[in-house]
Order: structure tokens, then sequence, then C-alpha cells
């Protein structure tokens, strides 16, 4: 298991940016996903494996896995850039290698190329078991696109 206590963290501000913009999305909340780790470059997100998740044959289902993976791949991006910056997703190709079981999944969206227009983020689903086994379930990639932030 990966010792999150060793990776490198962002900024206060850079995380505080990520948390109040994680706590906008509907979606996340509605799912009970929760931001584990923001360091630069590279964001966590954990869904823990819920009934409300679950497809039919209790798997968490892929929209959920797929769900959790943009947005760790969005929110890597975005601790990269200025506070007048949003990212929004332009594709992401998803593949799912097994299926998501667990005690919770654990994505993480790594940033691989940042530009100033165009970020390409590296994506990985692991299925994580109450003694912290780990197995791949899903990866992919991500292209997002860096937008000006909008007036609130």
């Amino acid at each position: 298991m990966e010792d999150q206590t060793r990776l490198e963290q962002a900024s206060p501000v850079v995380q505080k940016r990520i948390r109040d913009s994680f706590d906008l999305q509907g979606l996340m909340s509605h799912l009970g996903a929760r931001l584990a780790h923001i360091g630069p470059d590279r964001v966590h997100i954990v869904l823990p494996a819920r009934p409300e998740v679950t497809q039919q044959h209790g798997f968490v289902h892929a929209g959920a896995t797929s769900a959790i993976a943009d947005s760790a791949g969005g929110y890597a991006a975005l601790t990269l850039f200025e506070e007048d910056s949003e990212v929004l997703t332009v594709e992401y190709k998803i593949n799912l290698l097994a299926p998501a079981v667990g005690d919770h999944l654990e994505a993480i969206g790594t940033v691989l190329k940042p530009g100033g227009t165009l970020t390409v983020c590296q994506l990985e689903v692991r299925g994580v078991q109450p003694d912290g086994a780990r197995k791949l379930v899903a990866n992919g990639q991500q292209t997002l696109i860096r937008v000006p932030r909008r007036a609130e």
C-alpha cells in the first residue's frame, strides 16, 4: 500500500482552493466521495463502496468509477494553475480492467503533461480491501482545457 504520509502536499492555499471547489460538486457529494490527498500535480479521491454506487452484480458501477477518476485528474491539473483558472474535461478514456470491488475505491489523477491551454493526466482507480490490499480496477487518460474562472 502506498504510504500517503510521504506524498508531497500542495500549499495550504492550493489545498483550500481545491477543497472549496470539490465541495461545490454535487455529484461527488451524492456519491459519497472525498478528497484523500492534494499534492502538486496529483490528487486522490476515495469512494466508499456502498449499495447506492453499485451495479446489478454488486460491483461499484463504472459510472461512479469513471466519475471519481475524471474528478481526480481535473483537480490534479488545477493544482498547477493560478487562482483565476479552472479546468474542464475535453475528453477521457477509461479502461475497466477488473470488477471494482473493495472496502473503497481510490482514484489517483496525475498530470503527465501540463500546458497553458491543454493538460494531459493519467487516471488510475484501485479497489482497496479492508486489510489494505490494492488492485488496479481501471486506468485511463484525460485531456483538460484551462479556462478563466467564472465570476461568482
